[in-house]
């Protein structure tokens, strides 16, 4: 749900403002969703009494987690759209302290790509200041930024890439204002002079969030500061509401003059607050006589604090965090970080449901002061998989009044101490519309930094929360620290048994202690080479493709024979005997005939091949970083690798690493080269790739092995997604397409591969150290064509470009679960045919293909009308004398079914005929 469709939920009876407004004369003006997302409370603050109370932040009033996200993430595609694909590949997102948070990283979120870094009050020993600024109007002001990567404030984000250009912007005034001394669409820089096609680290776009631009001077005094040390040529501010006074709209495009940048503003609504002479001093006032009266009535008992006391229990929840993936973004949080962080959310909040009292039906989730992203995705993914009314809010150590009136937006608040040992000393925090709010369970949610004896004391925050509800939960998330700050130095034992002993509650187990408990790092620590693992085989000595298309983690098998007819190795398979990567089909040579079709059908569909590499390669970009390492399933993944790492050349000038490796259905994926790629690479940015699903066996197969492989100690964070070329069986989310068409690699063996075989797996061939085996076949060059099937779709990828961009765009804000529609289609033709066994049945184009060339096919069920498609698959029936059936309900262009009851030399449909070519 997006925060714009969330204002009829969050719109009140009695506007929440009101009991401010008509006591102090405050007046809210803005568009017509103003009131419905903001309300006004009271504060003792010398610099500003009036507090703007978000319906949508997800700070001081409880909402439904999907309401905050959404508004920041819509936020974030508002930016990605003013800044255009290239610009927004190159963003950075600062957020602040504490409020925007989570607002800032849903932001990041929506642009995709950007790393994230929030400026933080929390001093981290060890790790180097980048910079700091004070807030004007806030209760505590200092903020300190603190990235592990120094480039990262520094506009190095990923290497070269296109600078802004007038297509990458649109005029934004409609809620929002360009803020800048010229138009929207003007894109000139401040001393830009440079070659043709030149980018400097100053094209890097910083994006600036907070919940609310009202003078401005924040903003300002942060752009102003990192400016200095490394200009760029372009920002955007991004709020939840713009709030200047007419008086303070001019001082954007002045500041924007003077530093000589652009500067953008970005806001989901805009208005302003109407402050009537005096109100600082009538507010004061208000304040001191509400907190007078307020105490009167707390002491003549007309409403009596809950009781202190024993602290009712609190359950942990072990969330399983991914290990490597920071609480937040103090330090930053990369694309990388977010691609390990999503696949995992899920299972966490299945695991809070399951710690759930059974009658919990209105949960909430609260974070923890600058903890606000990892709560409000935890909240998100309960409420989407169950049907709990889910809302999220945190802490905070801003002190406002509450009022306990439905015209007031802080109707209750708790008070508590502070819990994380803050640098500025020991002091009071809270949390608002908390207490009376009727929820069944509260489900706190603190990093490991704050899991501390203060906040399990009797008058600690769990114990204020147990007074409020039936259920009390702790989900601690384990505090990233970068390496630099980890202490070398053990803490002594006595040292924290005292400090257990003083407070009378023992030390909780997740507080770190540096000597005994690794803290999960942005890099995770790298496991040492297996021993004799080699480096990667590659071209020319290895495959037909030149060295830098493709390192192969195999061994070659080249001098072993390996071939079995294909009527010996289909009766093995089926009889249960062997297994099928045990031995190698013969090569298919083909005819003339058959050279001449492969031939039409790539230059037929060349331009559409092109075009599905540039869609993934770009969505891969997009949302696993800027510097992904393709790991190609061998073979059929390969050539489609090699094609994305051409595709990031051509469009964006890097050079992506790209590796192959086997997995062999049943038995897994060769866990001796993910050791490999744990040495040699962060497991964060590995990204599988494969040539087409089909009903999709292999990605099952990947995600279980990849789960096996970190159960038995294997180096954790591989994303077990794989990025496919074609997706007909809607197996997967990262694909170019989910069209069943012909890929003309798949009409074609080890000649369109790179001449190397299918990979083996053979207990006698491949040791416990080794690498999975292949075969290269240099007796075959003669007939070689992978090189023309690189160059020809290679050829095309300038004219599919603006096809690509465009198919990027719709995909990334689609809905792209996979449906497993294929699956279901393979189960009812398993049966609907007698077969009774999916691995017999092979749906769409490239593996029915794979069935005609390596396999005894039984029949082809071929959709009524497919064209140019089956052509090579008619041809290849013939010449095996297979019946190919037409059939009008068909979810796939055509299916490949296996003969179900094998018997020596079978090829036909009955069974018992035998090959006769």
């Amino acid at each position: 749900m997006s925060g714009r469709t969330a204002t009829k939920e969050t719109a009140n009876v009695v506007w929440s403002g009101s009991w401010v407004a008509e006591r102090l004369g405050v007046e809210l003006v803005g568009d017509g969703e103003l009131r419905e997302l903001l309300g006004l409370a009271l504060r003792r603050n010398p610099k500003r009494a009036h507090l703007l109370v978000s319906q949508v932040l997800g700070k001081h009033v409880p909402q439904h987690p999907s309401v905050v996200y959404g508004a920041g993430f819509e936020l974030g595609r508002r930016v990605r759209e003013l800044l255009g694909e290239a610009g927004a590949r190159r963003a950075v997102v600062l957020g602040y302290a504490e409020t925007a948070t989570g607002l800032g990283h849903a932001v990041a979120d929506g642009l995709g790509t950007a790393p994230y870094l929030h400026s933080t009050r929390r001093p981290v020993e060890g790790v180097a200041r980048a910079g700091g600024f004070e807030e004007s109007h806030s209760h505590a002001t200092s903020h300190l930024l603190l990235p592990e990567d120094p480039d990262l404030l520094a506009g190095d984000v990923g290497g070269a890439r296109d600078a802004c250009g007038a297509g990458d912007t649109h005029d934004t005034r409609d809620a929002h204002d360009a803020g800048d001394a010229r138009d929207a669409g003007d894109v000139r820089d401040a001393g830009d002079v440079r070659d043709a096609g030149e980018t400097y680290s100053s094209d890097a776009v910083l994006v600036l969030v907070d919940d609310e631009f009202s003078t401005g001077n924040t903003v300002l005094n942060t752009i102003r500061a990192l400016h200095e040390r490394n200009p760029r040529n372009r920002y955007v501010i991004v709020a939840l509401v713009d709030m200047r006074s007419p008086a303070d709209h001019g001082r954007l495009a002045d500041f924007a003059a003077e530093i000589g940048a652009r500067v953008d503003l970005v806001a989901r609504n805009s208005g302003t607050v109407r402050l009537p002479d005096g109100v600082l001093e009538k507010g004061q006032g208000l304040v001191t006589a509400e907190e007078v009266a307020q105490e009167d009535e707390r002491r003549a008992g007309a409403t009596p604090r809950p009781a202190s006391g024993a602290p009712r229990p609190c359950a942990r929840v072990d969330l399983g965090w991914p290990a490597g993936v920071p609480d937040g973004g103090r330090h930053g949080f990369t694309p990388a970080h977010r691609a390990r962080l999503e696949p995992a959310l899920p299972a966490m909040a299945d695991r809070i449901a399951d710690a759930l009292d059974d009658g919990a039906r209105r949960v909430l989730i609260l974070g923890f002061e600058e903890l606000m992203y990892a709560p409000l995705r935890l909240g998100a993914a309960l409420e989407d998989r169950s049907d709990i009314e889910v809302r999220f809010s945190t802490t905070t150590r801003s002190p406002v009044l509450a009022v306990d009136d439905p015209g007031y937006a802080i109707r209750t608040r708790l008070v508590f101490p502070a819990h994380d040992d803050p640098a500025d000393g020991p002091g009071d925090r809270y949390a608002y519309n908390v207490a009376g709010a009727g929820f069944d369970a509260i489900v706190a949610v603190v990093d490991s930094t704050a899991d501390t004896p203060e906040l399990h004391a009797p008058e600690g925050l769990l114990a204020q929360l147990a007074a409020h509800t039936a259920q009390v939960l702790l989900a601690v998330v384990p505090s990233y620290m970068p390496p630099e700050a980890i202490p070398t130095a053990a803490t002594p034992a006595a040292e924290i048994s005292a400090a257990a002993g003083e407070s009378g509650v023992p030390l909780p187990s997740t507080v770190p202690v540096p000597s005994t408990a690794p803290v999960p790092s942005y890099a995770p620590e790298r496991q040492d080479e297996p021993r004799m693992l080699p480096e990667p085989l590659r071209g020319p000595a290895f495959s037909s493709y030149a060295p830098d298309e493709v390192g192969w983690l195999l061994q070659d098998l080249s001098d072993t024979e390996l071939e079995a007819p294909t009527e010996e190795r289909e009766e093995a398979i089926q009889s249960g005997g062997a297994h099928y990567a045990e031995s190698l089909p013969v090569e298919y040579q083909p005819s003339d005939q058959y050279q001449d079709l492969f031939k039409a059908a790539l230059d037929l569909s060349a331009a559409r091949i092109a075009r599905a590499v540039g869609t993934v390669t770009e969505t891969v970009l997009a949302e696993r970083g800027p510097r992904p390492v393709l790991v190609s399933l061998a073979r059929a993944g390969t050539p489609v690798g090699v094609l994305m790492r051409r595709w990031a050349r051509h469009r964006h000038g890097v050079d992506l690493p790209h590796y192959a490796v086997s997995i062999v259905r049943g038995r897994g994926i060769d866990a001796n080269a993910l050791r490999w790629l744990a040495a040699h690479h962060n497991s964060a940015d590995i990204v599988f790739v494969d040539g087409w699903t089909g009903k999709g066996a292999i990605t099952r197969e990947l995600a279980a092995a990849i789960a096996e492989f970190e159960d038995s100690g294997g180096t954790e964070g591989f994303n077990p997604e794989i990025a496919v070329l074609a997706d007909p069986g809607g197996c997967v989310r990262t694909y170019g397409t989910r069209e069943d068409f012909l890929i003309p690699s798949a009409c074609l063996n080890s000649t369109v591969s790179g001449l190397i075989s299918r990979t083996v797996l053979r207990s006698d061939l491949v040791g416990p150290e080794d690498f999975h085996g292949a075969k290269f076949y240099r007796e075959l060059a003669g007939s070689d064509v992978s090189g023309h099937f690189l160059d020809t779709v290679a050829d095309r990828f300038g004219e599919v470009a603006d096809a690509v961009d465009a198919d990027v765009k719709e995909l990334l804000t689609a809905d792209r679960a996979p449906t497993w529609e294929g699956w279901a289609a393979v189960e009812r033709i398993s049966e609907e045919y007698g077969i009774h066994d999916v691995n017999l049945v092979k749906p769409g184009v490239g593996e029915t293909t794979r069935v005609l060339l390596r396999r005894v096919p039984w029949k082809i069920l071929a959709k009524r009308g497919a064209g140019a498609d089956l052509e090579h698959i008619r041809l290849l029936a013939e010449q095996r004398g297979v019946p190919v059936e037409e059939v009008a309900e068909l979810p796939y262009t055509c299916v490949g079914l296996i003969h179900p009851k094998y018997t020596r030399g079978a090829t036909g449909a009955d069974g018992r005929a035998v090959e006769s070519k």
